[in-house]
Order: C-alpha cells, then structure tokens, then sequence
C-alpha cells in the first residue's frame, strides 16, 4: 500500500521514473492526453464534492493541479533544471547539449538555452532530447537563472498557471 502512496504522491524508488513516465505520456495522443485529463478532472470532482454541471478550470486551481498536458511540461522543465545544475547522473541527460557547449558562439549562449536538435519524424519530436529543450526554451529567461531548485519550481507552477 505504501508503495502505491508514493506512487500517486510522486515518490518513488527511482529518481528519474517521472520524467521518464511523463515523456512517455507526452509520446501519446491527443485521445490519451483527454482520457487522462477526464480522470483528472473525476479526481478533482470526487475530492472536492463538486456538481458534474460546474466548470472544472476553478477546482483544479483550487486544488493547484495543473493539467495534464501542463503537468508533463512541467516534468520536463524540472528534469532540465536538475539536468542543467548537476541535480541527476549524466547518462540520464542524452543528448541535450547547452548552445554554450556549440562550436559557435552566439549572443544567445549567455542565457541558459539547449540546442534542439532537427527531427524528421513526430515520434522524433516526442523524444526527450528534443521534447525537453524545447519546453526549456520557451520559458522565461527569468526562471533559467533561479538557484533554488524549490524556488524554480513554485516560480514554474506559477508560470504554468498563469
């Protein structure tokens, strides 16, 4: 039983099992992205006692759960930030690579970007490698110099919310 608490509380004996799960839902398709914000959504409304004909966006904020989609961009984010600071072993990084560590120097290189390597294939895009420096270089160049690993992630939920 314990094991399954950790499981939905998001502890579990691997460190890297949720980045790699959420990269594995962010492979699927938009008809497993509705199935699992459905449950979600079920989830939110059993916990909070809430009538099916009310809107679900007000309970899951209350709540502050991100959803799904979010939350695996969210994942990612947070796998990158520990990936950039050291945080995780280097066999679980890939292929990212900094535009710093490029042959080239660009303007762009003082600020924490990855190269996002070119892809022929959607499944190809789904990949970490590539999946993850592209939700890292959406984010704002503010949250890519933050120190704290608990600040970046109150500062990214917040993003992610808003």
């Amino acid at each position: 039983m314990t094991s399954v608490i950790n499981l939905v509380h998001g502890r579990s004996c691997c460190p890297g099992f949720w980045a790699v799960w959420n990269s594995l839902v962010d492979a699927g398709t938009d008809s497993l992205f509705q199935r699992l914000q459905s449950v979600q959504n079920s989830a939110a409304r059993l916990i909070t006692w809430t009538d099916w004909c009310e809107h679900i966006t007000p309970i899951l904020r209350e709540l502050r759960w991100l959803p799904v989609r979010r939350r695996v961009d969210f994942k990612l984010a947070t796998f990158m930030y520990k990936m950039l600071h050291g945080q995780i072993p280097r066999y679980l990084s890939g292929d990212c690579q900094l535009i710093s560590d490029t042959s080239r120097r660009l303007r762009s290189s003082d600020t924490f970007t990855f190269a996002v390597p070119r892809t022929r294939t959607r499944l190809d895009d789904r990949s970490f490698a590539v999946a993850g420096p592209q939700i890292w270089n959406s984010l704002p160049a503010d949250l890519h110099l933050v120190d704290n690993y608990a600040r970046f992630r109150r500062l990214l939920k917040g993003h992610m919310f808003g």
